[in-house]
């Protein structure tokens, strides 16, 4: 048995009290992965920003909003997990400054700072030593290419690819990557597109 640390769900970065920066991703995916390792025997815990979702009874359920709050989530736990999924779309920027108060409308145009926030997975996969990492990648062209380029650059062991159709759909697919070999999984729903991740991720790993 084994300990695998799951992200899932967006980050909302805050512009002011009422407002901000976010994405569609549902956090359907990484819940579902969660019940997959679960029916396989395996421990749980899960970093999730926010979403309509309710997480496994049996998971270590760790609610986060801001990319910030999902690493120091995910550096806390991590030093005791075998294993990571992470699914999370992690916002690339956040505002470089929020506003205490609502922002008021302005007639003309607005310009707004922003700043880019840390890449969880390739910090925590930078120092993995024989843990397994899972990343994925959202890629809307040439989405091979950038895959691949992203399980090098971040230290990856597998990544998954898939496309913005993904996000919040109930059946989807996606492409696993190895460094030497891929498999195409799905069209299915989310609940058995991650039962076939875990279970490819499992025959193919050491885990």
């Amino acid at each position: 048995m084994a300990r695998f640390l799951v992200t899932a769900g967006p980050t909302r970065e805050a512009i002011d009290p009422v407002r901000y920066l976010s994405n569609r991703s549902s956090g359907k995916m990484g819940y579902a992965i969660c019940d997959a390792l679960i029916a396989s025997g395996h421990q749980v815990v899960l970093v999730s920003g926010p979403t309509s979702l309710t997480a496994p009874a049996s998971v270590e359920f760790v609610a986060v909003e801001s990319a910030l709050e999902m690493l120091d989530a995910c550096q806390q736990h991590w030093s005791r997990c075998d294993a990571m999924f992470a699914v999370a779309a992690v916002s690339d920027y956040r505002p470089a400054s929020t506003h205490e108060q609502k922002m008021k409308r302005v007639e003309d145009s607005l310009s707004l700072e922003l700043v880019a926030n840390p890449d969880i997975v390739k910090l925590l996969a930078a120092d993995k030593g024989q843990r397994l990492v899972i990343g994925f990648a959202l890629e809307s062209e040439n989405g091979l290419q950038h895959a691949r380029g992203k399980m090098v650059s971040k230290n990856l062991d597998f990544v998954c690819l898939n496309t913005p159709q993904a996000q919040g759909a109930d059946v989807s697919e996606l492409t696993l990557i190895s460094d030497t070999a891929q498999w195409l999984l799905g069209p299915c729903s989310k609940p058995s597109l991650a039962t076939k991740l875990v279970e490819a991720i499992l025959e193919n790993s050491n885990v």
